[in-house]
């Protein structure tokens, strides 16, 4: 794949655990007779990211990432989140508080680089944006309704307005007879949230720094904490959503498959 072109300067770190309740050890999970973080590592390097960074709480996942030639940084294994890990990279490297960082999870092996760049690229075209990320189109009423796809709504100018568990925004006369005869449309298409994000240094230390928001716990969502705390969200829409990341043995499976379909 060639390196997209972008004039944008931005770091690339990927959280990456051993531990899985569903998937123990999943960055090293074999695909194609490497592990999964390679695979993840090689999508972020043809980013053009000026740097890429492993972040881990495992020394067999650092040795791993060095094994292939990448680059690893061993974070506390108490943090709550990668977006917690991502923080105190960032504290390790010295970066400053304008720079932008993305958050590429160890688990997206089929994750296009393009849409790396395309997150990074939008957040420094947005200035009064702390965070940006990506949706796109929903064109079911099954992921719709699914509390697993996480649903955005956004402004006119593209800063998130809310994101929710929840089918919003909510057709009253639409939906009146209920979601099995309901019809995704209205105003505007219906947005399916993609958890890539790019931050400022200085937004990604605020974000971390403070306490979980009520509304967050509810939801379950941590990008919930940054719009009660008045961080500014840019979300840009894509047509297309990328492959599904690596939770169970059967998406290991379907990757596996993925890749040999590439390959063949």
């Amino acid at each position: 794949m060639k390196e997209p072109k972008t004039s944008v300067a931005f770091h690339v770190v990927i959280p990456a655990r051993y531990a899985s309740s569903r998937l123990p050890g999943k960055p090293l999970a074999d695909l194609a007779g490497r592990p999964m973080i390679a695979h993840v590592y090689d999508k972020a390097s043809a980013s053009g990211a000026e740097s890429v960074l492993v972040a881990t709480d495992d020394a067999r996942i650092v040795e791993a990432v060095e094994a292939f030639g990448g680059a690893a940084r061993m974070t506390s294994p108490d943090h709550a989140s990668g977006t917690d890990r991502i923080a105190e990279v960032a504290a390790q490297m010295g970066w400053t508080g304008e720079e932008i960082v993305v958050n590429l999870q160890g688990d997206e092996p089929a994750i296009p680089s393009e849409l790396i760049s395309t997150v990074a690229t939008a957040l420094a075209a947005h200035p009064e944006a702390s965070i940006a990320t990506l949706a796109t189109p929903i064109k079911g009423t099954d992921a719709l309704f699914n509390p697993n796809v996480v649903k955005a709504v956004c402004d006119r100018s593209g800063f998130a307005l809310y994101f929710s568990r929840a089918p919003i925004p909510w057709d009253r006369d639409g939906f009146a007879s209920g979601p099995q005869t309901a019809t995704p449309l209205g105003d505007g298409p219906y947005l399916r949230h993609i958890g890539m994000y790019a931050y400022r240094v200085q937004a990604l230390r605020r974000l971390t720094a403070a306490p979980q928001a009520a509304i967050e716990r509810a939801e379950s969502l941590e990008q919930l904490r940054a719009l009660f705390l008045g961080l500014r969200i840019h979300v840009t829409v894509i047509e297309d959503a990328p492959a599904h990341g690596v939770d169970t043995e059967e998406d290991l499976e379907a990757i596996r498959d993925l890749l040999r379909g590439h390959s063949s």
